[in-house]
Parts: C-alpha cells; structure tokens; sequence
C-alpha cells in the first residue's frame, strides 16, 4: 500500500511536430533540439511547497493530467482559471506570447484561439464553464476541492522554452609557425625536359 501511495514523476514532452509524449523518463540531453521539454513536474507533488496530492486526486491527476493553455490580457483565459483553482484542480499553465509559441499552439491545437484545455489527450477549444465541468466530471476530478491548504499550483511557463545556444569555444593558435617545406628532391627544367616532369 505504501509503494501505491508514492508519487510517480511523468514528463511531457512537445516535438517539433507538435506531437505530445508522455513518459517516465526524463528526456534525453541530445534530444533538446528535436523536443521541446513543456512538463518535467511530478504528478504526485504540489507546487511551491512540495505538498503530496490526497491519493484519490492523484491517481487522477496521473491519469489525466490538465494543462491550460493562456495569454495576457485574456478574459476567459482567466475565468478558465478560476474554474480549475476553484474546484481545486491540479494544473500545468502554459503561456502563449511569442511566435514559437502561436506556432506550437498551431501544431497541438490545430488553431490559434485561447485559452485551450487538455485533460489527458482530450482537447478543448475556448471556454464554457459547462463544457469544462463535464468533461473534469468525465475524467474523475472531484466535484469539490481536495487539496490541502498549503497546495500550490506550479507558477505559468512558456509553452516553448528556448534555449540559447552554447558558444564553441575557439581553438588557439598555435604559437609556433612551421617554416614552408620544400619539396626534397625538385625537377630540375632542362632543354629535353621543359615542364620538369619527374620520372
């Protein structure tokens, strides 16, 4: 019962195809050019202060895992919001301000419009308090908050995270110079023999 209770890390990962994976693994380190790394929290944990999920929230939350997709100055991104902070959902906020992330949001979404919800591998286009409801229902989310207190949903972070490229390090020159070398045995010109060919 113990080793139910424990927390499982899952990782989600957006490729450059805006094809969502999901896995237990931590991405590999050569692959930071092909996948973009939009998740990395365990499931199990809190936000700020590391507080458990109650396991009946959990077994959800690992199972259907909700991201909010948002940007400023988005009125129903906020009323999205507050429907999941009400009802005591665990969620991951993305934010949609630069181009890199219209475009990813083009490729998951298949549209540019906010906010945009997923809960597990199911996708919602803009917001209906309804709809939301019905399909966290759907899912298995509690009706009414389960989370403790001290829970803390994870600050927002950019749907593409980019990465600076790391500057090659330049080689030294090297501090002694190799004087021409010529050629041991060169071909004499002689009358019989104008272009010095050597046989």
């Amino acid at each position: 019962m113990a080793s139910q209770a424990q927390a499982q890390t899952v990782y989600r990962a957006v490729g450059p195809d805006g094809r969502i994976t999901f896995s237990d693994k931590p991405p590999d380190a050569s692959d930071n050019a092909t996948a973009t790394v939009t998740g990395g929290k365990p499931i199990g944990t809190g936000g700020a202060g590391g507080t458990t999920l109650p396991f009946e929230l959990r077994q959800v939350a690992s199972k259907y895992p909700v991201t909010l997709y948002t940007s400023s100055n988005c009125t129903p991104c906020g009323s999205g919001r507050a429907l999941l902070s009400s009802r005591g959902i665990p969620f991951a906020e993305k934010t949609v301000t630069t181009s890199e992330d219209a475009e990813a949001l083009q490729r998951i979404s298949g549209d540019s419009s906010l906010p945009f919800l997923t809960i597990g591998g199911q996708q919602i286009k803009g917001y209906s308090d309804s709809e939301w409801t019905q399909f966290l229902n759907a899912a298995g989310y509690p009706q009414a908050s389960l989370l403790p207190a001290s829970y803390r949903n994870p600050d927002a972070t950019p749907l593409v995270v980019v990465q600076k490229p790391v500057p090659a390090v330049k080689a030294e020159p090297a501090q002694t110079q190799r004087a021409p070398t010529e050629p041991a045995n060169s071909p004499v010109d002689t009358p019989s023999n104008p272009a010095g060919i050597k046989f």
